[in-house]
């Protein structure tokens, strides 16, 4: 019964299968091959606006090269304290960026209020002697498994208008938002406002693959540049962009992600007493106790403790292939909890 992390399951097949077709004949490099010179069009067609593509091949470099676009050294980025890019990216936002600050903030679920940027922005007036802040960063979903319905991203991204400040969204569970809120990924991204979206497919059945998706083409040289002087240009571009292909055709992503949600859904309703988040996507998050915690480990269930040391929550994450059989498991390991 592994709920560790999504980051734990297997290659999808259908993406397998897309790599082993691309693994014949030569193909031009640097994203020049022919599927890498489609993804411009795939993702322009998914978001239902002219969007540019950049294939990376991990999230932390998805965020930090997106971000440095758009932040100078003396910049700011304001985001959730539990933000990815602040608690698990070991200083990349800032190495890329060549030393922008993170301006975190506090929030109910990891999430980001409007109100909040208003309350940096106070706080940092944008003199010589602050730090200027210069992008919004959330993630959907967030590291709290919540989500950012539409209106709440709309709010965000007026809000970020008014304040001179790009709109960055950190979507390496971008599927399981989009998948359990119904919304098209237009509503979600470039029609509420975001600039630039980290698109995450490795989470949810990729072997490893993550893309920078651009709505304005006018970003689009800066993060050419950074993508290349960072380390992230592929010389066999195709086989990253072959899975990226296999993951959005047929909606292969949502559906994968679908599964992960439903399941989880199953999670929390097993574990409604201790639950410490709403279970809105794939994660699911519990105070049960150290001793009740100690009781499932002893069952052979495996996560993650979270919140911090002794403090008796977990996160458990369901993966797009986790077994119905785990999963009815550890629902009857929770309710006996009870």
């Amino acid at each position: 019964m592994d709920f560790r992390s999504d980051n734990t399951s297997v290659c999808a097949p259908e993406i397998m299968a897309a790599v082993h077709a691309a693994n014949s004949g030569a193909a031009s490099a640097y994203g020049a091959d022919d599927s890498t010179k489609r993804l411009d069009a795939i993702f322009s067609e998914l978001f239902e606006h002219e969007a540019r593509a950049f294939v990376v091949t991990t999230g932390t470099a998805a965020n930090s090269i997106a971000l440095a676009s758009v932040v100078p050294p003396w910049g700011g980025v304001i985001c959730h304290e539990e933000a990815h890019i602040a608690c698990d990216e070991c200083g990349a936002p800032e190495f890329y960026s060549g030393g922008a600050k993170l301006l975190p903030v506090r929030g109910p679920n990891a999430k980001v209020a409007p109100a909040d940027i208003a309350g940096v922005l106070s706080r940092h007036n944008r003199s010589p002697h602050a730090v200027k802040p210069a992008a919004l960063s959330i993630s959907q979903t967030t590291e709290r498994g919540a989500l950012y319905t539409r209106a709440e991203v709309a709010a965000l991204g007026e809000a970020s208008r008014a304040a001179g400040l790009a709109f960055h969204v950190d979507g390496a569970r971008f599927a399981n938002a989009a998948a359990a809120l119904g919304a098209s990924p237009a509503e979600l991204t470039w029609k509420a406002g975001v600039d630039l979206l980290s698109f995450g497919a490795t989470k949810n059945g990729a072997m490893g693959a993550e893309a920078i998706v651009a709505f304005d083409s006018a970003r689009a040289e800066e993060i050419v540049r950074r993508r290349k002087r960072g380390g992230h240009l592929l010389s066999k571009g195709r086989y990253a962009a072959a899975q990226l292909l296999a993951y959005l055709q047929d909606g292969l992503w949502l559906h994968l992600a679908g599964r992960a949600n439903e399941l989880a859904h199953r999670l929390g309703e097993a574990a409604a007493p201790f639950l410490s988040a709403p279970v809105e996507s794939n994660q699911v998050f519990i105070n049960p106790g150290n001793q009740a915690l100690a009781r499932l480990r002893a069952a052979g269930a495996l996560f993650y403790d979270w919140g911090g040391d002794d403090t008796g929550e977990a996160r458990l994450v369901v993966s797009w292939n986790q077994a119905e059989a785990e999963v009815e498991a550890m629902c009857t390991l929770l309710r006996v909890l009870r």
